[in-house]
């Protein structure tokens, strides 16, 4: 089960936001025992670039044989 300050995967693209499916964010909140999450992505500065309220169905966990991957940010 993904807990607070797990990161995980975006499985969609959240255009109002400015993400892409397969962007990292960390978990800031966990609501109704994993039925929702609020999530926080951030550039590789550290800097907000969103946060936003998910359902379980559209983040997944990290795998450990995974790699990270960038992109330029582009205007929401």
């Amino acid at each position: 089960m993904v807990q607070e300050l797990d990161r995980v995967v975006l499985l969609e693209a959240l255009p109002k936001y400015g993400l892409e499916a397969g962007d990292i964010g960390t978990v800031v909140m966990v609501h109704q025992n994993g039925q929702g999450y609020t999530v926080e992505f951030l550039t590789l500065k550290g800097e907000t670039v969103a946060v936003a309220t998910l359902s379980h169905s559209q983040i997944r966990a990290i795998q450990t044989n995974e790699v990270a991957h960038a992109r330029q940010l582009t205007s929401a």
